[in-house]
């Protein structure tokens, strides 16, 4: 096998989770995208979990993600609700707010360029 130098590879179970409450998150760091795993603990929510972090009322991060296990809720600013369940491709706009929906733990794969936000 040949080693080529642009290709890149990391095991999110290898990395050790930061917490945010009830929220907690892994994140390798390739070149130019940032791949974070993220996991809503049953009974999370992100304005009471991590509002205080961001700093921010609402999330104010846009999020492309695919879900992979349990079910998120998601409120917009505006009012308007949906749920994103397991095999659920996402794209969130900025200004909303995010629980885990039910019992069970929601876990989601996002894809970004740079995680500072979530920077203490």
């Amino acid at each position: 096998m040949s080693f080529h130098p642009h290709m890149q590879g990391a095991t999110l179970s290898d990395i050790t989770p930061e917490a945010y409450g009830r929220i907690s998150k892994r994140t390798a760091q390739l070149t130019d995208v940032d791949v974070t795993q993220v996991t809503f603990h049953a009974g999370a929510k992100w304005s009471e979990d991590l509002r205080e972090a961001a700093r921010t009322e609402l999330c104010e991060l846009p999020h492309v993600a695919l879900v992979t296990a349990g079910t998120l809720g998601v409120v917009m600013r505006d009012g308007a609700y949906q749920e994103f369940s397991a095999g659920d491709a996402m794209l969130l706009p900025p200004g909303h707010d995010a629980w885990a929906v039910g019992e069970s733990d929601c876990t989601f794969v996002e894809f970004s360029r740079g995680n500072e936000y979530y920077a203490q």
